[in-house]
């Protein structure tokens, strides 16, 4: 039955279905059981899906299916996150090409998500900064320790995923998603900021946000550092993201498999 546990419950009696009867009358629940597959089958409605978190992940037709690497050469905002790249439960690299003009830069190199949920990578007061908003609960910030002179540099945010990815939704496990991670902030290619992140999202990123290259056009990922729009002072040259999806090996998914058969 999907994963599913079987509640039974006497509607004469409880209209409202707050008392779950199944462990007193559990011969009524097999009964049951057996009488709904019968008439599924009679009117071919199998299969079944009652996954959710599957459903909600699952590819759907995009501009970015199948893509692993993604270059903005402009700025650009309002992409929806249906249309953007999706690093949740991946490891990924986003490298930024800017060149500061005299004076300093400083505003928002590349966002998506918001107040409740999302990440932002942005130069504070001339910093480089890298930093998870975890749906408001916590967050966490790889930050340059000095301010970036005039000229032309790289920027640089890595992150190494440590769990089996997406891909375990597919057979009712969790065990793939929101697993930790490692994240590193470079300067011209010099580590300036490494720290694992313990939590990390596990589905999807604020619905009612966008994904925004060179300024942030709704909420921003961290109040206290800034206000929006905070538009990047710094000439973007080039900004590229390469995603790492993690893969399932034929003994992960002979193992979830033999799990998914054993709760069944």
């Amino acid at each position: 039955m999907n994963n599913q546990t079987l509640e039974l419950f006497n509607l004469n009696k409880d209209f409202s279905q707050t008392q779950d009867l199944a462990a007193k009358y559990p011969q009524k629940v097999k009964e049951m059981k057996a009488k709904f597959i019968d008439e599924a089958k009679k009117y071919q409605v199998f299969p079944m899906d009652a996954s959710v978190a599957a459903r909600i992940v699952a590819p759907r037709p995009n501009i970015t299916a199948g893509r692993t690497e993604f270059v903005y050469t402009h700025p650009m905002v309002g992409l929806p996150q249906g249309d953007s790249p999706f690093i949740l439960n991946s490891s990924y690299t986003i490298t930024a090409d800017i060149e500061v003009p005299a004076g300093g830069a400083e505003g928002m190199i590349l966002t998506s998500g918001g107040r409740f949920g999302g990440y932002g990578f942005y130069l504070l007061k001339g910093k480089p900064v890298f930093l998870w908003n975890l749906v408001d609960l916590e967050r966490l910030k790889w930050e340059g320790t000095e301010a970036l002179a005039p000229g032309r540099h790289t920027v640089e945010f890595d992150f190494k995923y440590d769990g089996m990815g997406a891909g375990t939704l597919a057979f009712n496990d969790f065990s793939g998603i929101g697993r930790p991670g490692t994240g590193t902030l470079k300067v011209d290619g010099k580590v300036v900021a490494t720290k694992q992140m313990p939590k990390t999202l596990p589905m999807i990123l604020q619905w009612d946000e966008s994904f925004d290259v060179g300024s942030d056009s709704l909420t921003g990922v961290n109040d206290a550092d800034y206000k929006p729009p905070f538009a990047l002072t710094a000439k973007l040259n080039k900004l590229t993201i390469k995603v790492d999806r993690p893969q399932l090996s034929p003994a992960d998914i002979a193992k979830l498999q033999a799990a998914m058969k054993a709760k069944d």
